[in-house]
């Protein structure tokens, strides 16, 4: 009896010591340590209740205080983001699975009372399942390391958010440029028209050359219009990022984009890191490792799934009291479980072959990223440098001959229209870097970009990643 007393008293402290917990901040740890070491030192705070609530809605109006850069930007979609906070759901789910792996089976008491004549049987027995206890640390690790994928899902989500928003930034900064830009267009334009109709009137300037400053105003007009109905989309398409509404609508943009890096690392340094930091890549790895965990549980409990021990104790009216164990297991003579054992093997070549091809398409998908990012530079650096200064200085030397009586005003108006176009051509392209300068993060630390900006704008469909990605 007291040997008993024992076994049980060792099972019970096994149990209690066993038991998994909750931690304290959920897995958003992690998050955080990969979100900085990525580059985004912007919070991505878990709400969870009305007070997480409340500071974030204090820290977002501060925020709106200030013309929005690049980076507050960032940080406002962060805190107002509620796909990301279903994400964040995804990742307590996870957590709750941790735990629950980490504890047993609650255990079983059953207790029975026969007749047999005068003689009364009372039959009483403590059922523990024994082959949970065997599994539980390689059912704790797998579901740890499930727990890892999830902190991968939600900082993958995260780094999409801080491009999508990055790129909308972009193009909203330069939109509102391009519209200021065209506003002094059709002032100057407006100014020309009145001064062609004024010579015309004076016999100085032509029938024609009137009507072409009147075209030239009547489409600076119409490009205008353009140019705010775009500014309005772009901003209308960063507002919804940013998950604002109400009174706040009325934030304040920077007035101009970020100058050009001096400089770009080479492509090897790129591809390298990606192959380091890219999450999809990570995941694709830890699944395999998951799957080929649970391949070996699998092995394991293939040839029973029931492993159970009871400690009975029975008495007998006028008979000595029984007491004893009882052990149930369920024998394979159906089920071997050989199609289980080959379904997981199966599993784990699957996700093994998706986890090399994942990496050669994430290769390429960097190599594209980085030629439209180097591209994209040459492109603004080439206009800030050549292009515009090239146009200033045509447009001074065309200034002075007017002056000299040596040119006339229409030459003069033409190549102011040619400055025009080489202006608004320097903010496209500035903007179209920094639109690829997200994507080429995205593309080398989180998922597929699904999408590669090309230098003038354009868009390109890019081939899912594989597993679903």
């Amino acid at each position: 009896m007291k040997h008993h007393k024992h076994w049980l008293a060792g099972i019970t402290a096994l149990l209690l010591g066993g038991c998994a917990t909750f931690s304290d901040d959920g897995g958003t740890r992690n998050v955080n340590e990969a979100l900085n070491s990525r580059g985004i030192t912007q919070q991505a705070p878990w709400i969870k209740n009305d007070a997480d609530a409340v500071r974030a809605g204090d820290q977002v109006r501060t925020l709106l205080a200030q013309p929005l850069t690049a980076e507050s930007a960032v940080q406002i979609a962060l805190l107002n983001n509620r796909g990301l906070q279903a994400g964040y759901a995804e990742l307590g789910i996870a957590e709750a699975d941790l735990v629950q792996a980490g504890r047993m089976r609650n255990p079983g008491f059953s207790f029975s009372r026969k007749h047999r004549g005068e003689v009364v049987e009372y039959e009483r027995a403590f059922i523990f399942d024994l082959l949970g206890l065997l599994t539980m640390p390689l059912r704790t690790q797998i579901e740890g390391e499930r727990f890892q994928l999830a902190q991968h899902r939600i900082t993958a989500e995260i780094l999409q958010v801080a491009a999508d928003t990055r790129r909308a930034w972009a193009g909203a900064v330069a939109a509102q440029q391009t519209a200021a830009y065209a506003e002094q267009v059709r002032s100057a334009a407006e100014a020309a028209a009145e001064l062609a109709r004024r010579m015309a009137l004076a016999g100085n300037f032509s029938k024609l050359d009137q009507a072409r400053e009147q075209a030239f105003y009547a489409e600076a007009t119409a490009q205008l219009a353009r140019s705010r109905q775009a500014a309005l989309a772009a901003r209308e398409q960063l507002t919804r990022l940013l998950g604002l509404w109400g009174k706040d609508l009325a934030y304040r943009l920077v007035e101009r984009l970020p100058e050009l890096p001096p400089a770009l690392p080479a492509m090897t340094e790129i591809e390298q890191q990606a192959m380091q930091q890219r999450l999809d890549l990570q995941e694709a790895m830890q699944d395999a490792a998951n799957l080929a965990n649970t391949l070996g549980l699998t092995k394991t409990t293939g040839w029973f799934s029931v492993l159970e021990v009871s400690y009975l104790r029975n008495s007998e009216s006028g008979e000595p009291r029984q007491t004893g164990y009882e052990i149930e297991l369920r024998l394979p003579i159906f089920d071997f479980g050989t199609a289980k054992v080959a379904r997981a093997e199966y599993t784990y070549m699957q996700a093994v072959n998706r986890a090399a091809d994942l990496a050669v398409r994430a290769r390429s998908e960097v190599r594209v990223a980085y030629g439209a990012w180097r591209t994209a530079y040459d492109l603004a650096k080439h206009y800030r440098e050549e292009v515009v200064p090239l146009r200033a200085r045509i447009s001074e030397e065309t200034l002075l001959r007017y002056n000299g009586m040596l040119m006339s005003v229409f030459e003069l108006l033409a190549e102011s229209r040619q400055q025009v176009n080489a202006v608004i051509s320097a903010i496209d392209a500035q903007r179209d870097f920094w639109i690829a300068d997200a994507t080429l993060q995205l593309a080398i630390n989180g998922r597929s970009p699904g999408a590669i900006a090309a230098p003038g704008g354009t868009i390109r469909a890019a081939a899912p990643a594989a597993g679903g990605h």
